[in-house]
Parts: structure tokens; sequence; C-alpha cells
């Protein structure tokens, strides 16, 4: 299949690189092109296969996934590494996430949910449900209150805009701003695309943040 999503598996456990292989390997559209048991294996294992989504632990020997994921970033990857955790208040997330992933899972998500994550992240959508990004947000504005610049680049937003992207961090899918705000998806996307040349962001986790400290409501 041309239109296969590729994925590498980054975890220092084979028996969750195996259950995740399993879960995955049941979808025909996705494939796995490779495993890696740390981090450093895995940053060269994604430079090489260069798969649409790499699934990256984040507690691994050698190198862990913190700087896996910089290192990912940092080589201006295509790929999008959604990182894996046990508790979903784990604060290494926001670390991981402040430095490029695309989202996180837990490790216990159910084979259907995480077939679907693949799928959204290598879209380019996010990956976060809407509670887990209001605290993630939180977090990472807890403290630093409305940002200046940010309001000043946000004040060249068009009203239009302004509505996606208060929907945007409240962690919707363009589906689902779509389906509030009453326009195509195709619409929304071309939205999004302004936002983040707008607000200078680099992912929807960060652009999701400047809007925050923008003070859109």
């Amino acid at each position: 299949m041309t239109d296969q999503t590729t994925v590498v598996l980054v975890d220092d456990d084979p028996l969750v690189r195996a259950g995740l292989a399993m879960m995955l390997g049941g979808d025909a559209a996705i494939r796995i092109v490779g495993e890696a048991e740390n981090g450093r294996v895995g940053a060269d294992l994604i430079a090489r296969e260069r798969p649409d989504v790499a699934l990256m632990d984040i507690r691994m020997p050698v190198m862990d996934g913190l700087a896996a994921v910089r290192e990912v970033t940092a080589a201006g990857s295509a790929t999008r590494v959604i990182v894996l955790t046990t508790f979903d208040a784990d604060d290494m997330v926001l670390t991981a996430l402040r430095d490029g992933a695309a989202g996180f899972l837990l490790k216990d998500t159910p084979p259907a949910d995480l077939v679907a994550a693949v799928h959204r992240v290598a879209r380019g959508e996010p990956m976060l449900s809407p509670s887990v990004t209001s605290q993630l947000i939180r977090a990472a504005v807890q403290g630093r209150g409305e940002s200046d610049d940010a309001r000043e680049l946000a004040a060249a937003l068009t009203e239009r805009e302004r509505e996606v992207a208060v929907a945007l961090a409240r962690g919707l899918s363009n589906a689902e701003i779509a389906s509030e705000l009453f326009m195509g998806v195709a619409t929304v996307k071309t939205h999004i695309g302004h936002l983040f040349t707008k607000l200078g962001a680099a992912n929807r986790v960060q652009l999701a943040r400047r809007i925050h400290d923008a003070g859109l409501r």
C-alpha cells in the first residue's frame, strides 16, 4: 500500500513494544518500520526511516524520550512524535510538548483509540483531549500572566481567526471546529495556517499557548 502510515516504536520494554506492534498491526493502513530500545537508537532510527509517526517512551536508558524528542525536532524531522507515559499528570509530558512532541498517549490506551490517535497525528491534527489540553496549557502559562507580545500579535487576527483560535486552544480537532463554527474543514485549515503565521508558532501546542498568552477567550 502506498498510503500506509509508517510508525516507529521506541520503548525499553520489549513487551510494551510487542503490545503496541500487535495493536497497530491490526490496521492494514499502518506499517511498523522499526523498533528501538532507547532514545539514542530511536532518534537514529527516525532519522534513517523517516516514519510518519513515532511512539516514544519517556523514561529509557542511554537517552530518554525527552532528549530524543529534542534531537528529532532540532533535526527538522517531519516525523510526528507521540510520547508515551503511565500517568497523564506526568510533568515530563509538558516538557516533551514544549520540545516539539505532537501529543501523548497513556500506555493503557485501548487498541482502537491508539490506532485512531496514530492516524490523527499523522494527518497533523492534535491528539490531546480537550481536558488534557487545558491542563497542560494552564501549567505552561502558570505564573506568567498574559504576554504583551502575544496580545500585540493577536490584535492582527480577524474575528473569524479569533473564533478558530479559541476553539483550537480548547483542544478541538479541525472537524470539531468546523462543526462548531459552521464552516468547512478546508476553511478551518486555512484559518489555522494564518494563525501559525501571525502568532509565530511551530506546532498546535505552541499555538494554543500563545492564544492563552494573548488572553483570547
